[in-house]
């Protein structure tokens, strides 16, 4: 199979360097000097002390998404929309396309569309329903140069088909993940596990950029770990109103990040190096998800506001 990878940073290209040198056909794309490292020399993958580097092709150009079987979407989720259009015109028929983004996914509600992940619909209308398949990503990896990626922990995909099948198409894209090294369940109730990882990245995200603390930094304190604690109890009572119910209690969750120790969120990372950052599609659509059940949520509306208010200094350069 031909895999293309539409986003090939940190995530992608961890994810494109092992699928190739597992030996798939893999073409990865990107831009800037990423892209032109990768061009020149691969792409480098190291963790601990261990490292590889694998050749995979490397584009700027979308219409060579029309040679994929299956495409990967690891691009920020505010950066969907800008490029769906050209991804749907590149597509084949046959062809399957794996949403591997943070937050609520665009495919999530098959008669309604956020404004806050997908404005005007666009995702979803390029990109036919019936060609996607959901996935919730939980490696961590950084670009530590151009064409160096630095994989710092996790080794998950879990896949599932939006309406829970068990298909053919998902089975091949476990079994070419698992080959590749990684862990690649397929999930049956892959909704639940959206809120179980949106749980920590809804509120502890948003907290660090406006903080700019560690995740070991926000539960040093009862009161930090008390404020956590009711954003978390906000977002569960959210997907409590879709009939979501999280397999993992709040403490639990809070517990686990807790462990991570001095780790920096990649939402605190984006705002340290001055770029957008992944607010709408992880807090704002809670929120506008929240609007539409009737749900109070007070305290993920303030994070909200002042989340917003530290991105717009930090695009400022100050």
């Amino acid at each position: 199979m031909t895999v293309a990878i539409v986003g090939a940073g940190a995530i992608g290209g961890l994810l494109g360097g092992h699928l190739a040198r597992s030996g798939e056909d893999v073409i990865l794309i990107a831009r800037g000097a990423h892209l032109e490292a990768m061009q020149a020399n691969g792409v480098t993958v190291r963790k601990g002390r261990d490292e590889f580097t694998a050749h995979p092709r490397c584009t700027d150009d979308m219409s060579a998404v029309a040679e994929a079987d299956i495409i990967f979407i690891t691009l920020k989720a505010h950066s969907i929309p800008g490029v769906a259009p050209r991804i749907g015109e590149a597509l084949k028929d046959g062809a399957c396309v794996v949403g591997a983004m943070n937050g609520i996914p665009w495919w999530y509600f098959p008669d309604r569309h956020l404004e806050s992940v997908d404005p005007g619909g666009v995702i979803a209308r390029s990109i036919p329903e019936q060609q996607v398949v959901g996935c919730v990503v939980y490696p961590a990896a950084t670009i530590v140069a151009p064409g160096v990626v630095e994989h710092e922990e996790g080794d998950r995909f879990s896949l599932g088909e939006p309406d829970g099948a068990k298909t053919e198409r998902l089975q091949k894209i476990c079994t070419m993940l698992s080959a590749a090294g990684f862990k690649a369940p397929a999930q049956s109730r892959l909704r639940n596990e959206i809120w179980l990882k949106l749980l920590g990245n809804a509120t502890l995200n948003p907290v660090s950029a406006v903080t700019r603390a560690t995740l070991g930094e926000m539960f040093d304190s009862e009161a930090s770990r008390a404020l956590i604690r009711t954003l978390m109890e906000e977002v569960a009572s959210v997907a409590r109103s879709l009939d979501v119910e999280l397999p993992v209690s709040i403490e639990k969750r809070m517990q686990g990040a807790a462990g991570v120790g001095e780790h920096k969120t990649s939402m605190l990372q984006d705002l340290e190096a001055h770029k957008a950052l992944e607010l709408d599609a992880l807090l704002g659509a809670v929120i506008e998800i929240a609007d539409w059940r009737g749900v109070a949520v007070p305290s993920l509306r303030t994070l909200y506001g002042l989340a917003k208010l530290a991105e717009a200094v930090a695009l400022r350069g100050d």
